[in-house]
């Protein structure tokens, strides 16, 4: 009896003693595997967002130049791809990320990323320019934002914040690259033979990290399948104030990103290399935007950060087009920068705040989708408020009031989940 006693105490101690063993292995491995995604998600969203989306606008004035087309034209390639694509596929993207995960999605999205910009350094009509356009909005709907927050998202929990910061610094730093990188090349080789060149490097540097990585294990729910906290959702007041001021807020940031380099081009007259700096310091102030607003989305109230966010926007904007000194278009670049920065990211943030993280994927494809119509609507307004008019004023003035929609919206929003 003693001996069994001994044997079961000797078992139990070597069980407990395998165990205690394992835990550093296991945290090791659980802090290599969060480290895999952080650094796959930069990889991801410096091509997919930072070069593709963010990078495209260098080349606007560009095909003006070349072709003699209007600002409305150049900037309508984003808002009829999105349109078309936006609405449909946001939302099968979302069903699509839940029911088999992100990985296989997101490298459909950098290989559709990469064709986009390969297909438009061959475009000689307005047809060729919107049907590569179109790939250039699914690369972005499959390879950029919704994947990655959904990744994030479920593999992190108290240090959410700071992994979504880290990420979307492959945003800024490669929108902040683009314009320097499109700039060498351009000179070397030409506008068009530059695009080819970053279509190519999108699918190098994004699609090894992106395959290498390890399925992520879908929803509990089907693709098709509704559950009640999404049905709860969809019918909720703050889901819908979300959805406005998300559009008002991307709207005002594309709407200004977009027609930056024609404003600088164009109707100030700087220089390329003078316009590229400008380009160049919005994107990289956006990784400071990042890094705050993700540090403060941990310790603070994410309403509260996402307000002061939409209010930065709002702030920058005048800053650009009614100041008149190299210094005043500094301090937007810096400002606007750091809004842009912490704008796409404090959206999931705020969403799984209020919603949880088990259907994030439904709500960021919806939430997507309808931030892909601003985006793509805003630019185009803008562009053609400045054809007609002669002037940025009246475009200015449609900006500000949009950023100020959104922060009203964030107002109105709870600070966090409410029981069901």
């Amino acid at each position: 009896m003693d001996q069994h006693q001994q044997v079961t105490k000797d078992s139990h101690s070597s069980t407990t003693e395998e165990t205690t063993s394992t835990r550093p292995s296991q945290s090791a491995a659980s802090r290599r595997d969060q480290f895999q995604v952080a650094g796959t998600g930069f990889a991801v969203l410096f091509c997919t967002v930072g070069i593709a989306l963010w990078g495209l606008p260098f080349y606007y004035d560009f095909m003006v130049q070349q072709f003699g087309w209007t600002r409305a034209q150049v900037t309508s390639g984003n808002a009829i791809s999105k349109l078309v694509v936006g609405p449909i596929f946001g939302l099968i993207a979302g069903w699509m990320v839940d029911r088999f995960g992100p990985r296989r999605i997101m490298m459909a999205g950098i290989l559709l990323a990469g064709v986009a910009l390969v297909g438009l350094g061959g475009i000689s009509t307005l047809g060729m320019f919107y049907f590569f356009y179109l790939f250039n909005a699914l690369g972005y709907v499959f390879g950029g934002p919704l994947p990655i927050q959904v990744l994030l998202t479920r593999r992190f929990d108290k240090s959410r914040g700071k992994a979504m910061g880290f990420a979307y610094l492959g945003i800024g730093v490669g929108g902040a690259l683009a314009p320097w990188i499109s700039h060498g090349l351009v000179q070397h080789f030409g506008w068009q033979t530059a695009l080819r060149i970053l279509g190519v490097l999108i699918v190098v540097i994004a699609l090894p990290p992106a395959f290498a990585l390890k399925p992520t294990p879908p929803s509990t729910h089907s693709a098709l399948e509704a559950s009640p906290s999404a049905n709860r959702a969809f019918r909720s007041l703050p889901f819908y104030l979300l959805i406005l001021g998300s559009m008002a807020s991307i709207g005002a940031v594309a709407g200004t990103q977009n027609n930056l380099k024609l404003f600088l081009s164009l109707d100030r007259h700087y220089s390329q290399t003078e316009a590229t700096r400008v380009l160049s310091l919005v994107l990289a102030s956006s990784i400071v935007g990042r890094l705050l607003m993700g540090w403060l989305a941990d310790r603070f109230s994410k309403k509260y950060v996402m307000l002061a966010i939409y209010l930065l926007i709002a702030i920058a904007i005048p800053v650009l087009f009614f100041g008149r000194t190299e210094s005043s278009l500094y301090v937007f670049a810096v400002v606007f920068g750091i809004g842009l920065g912490g704008d796409y990211m404090i959206i999931p943030l705020m969403t799984a705040e209020i919603f949880g993280v088990q259907v994030l994927g439904r709500l960021m494809g919806v939430l997507l989708a309808a931030g892909g119509i601003a985006e793509a609507l805003s630019p185009w307004w803008i562009g053609h408020l400045r054809d007609t008019s002669g002037s940025y004023s009246g475009s200015c003035v449609a900006l500000v009031g949009m950023a100020l929609l959104g922060a009203v919206a964030v107002l109105a929003l709870p600070s966090r989940q409410e029981p069901a």
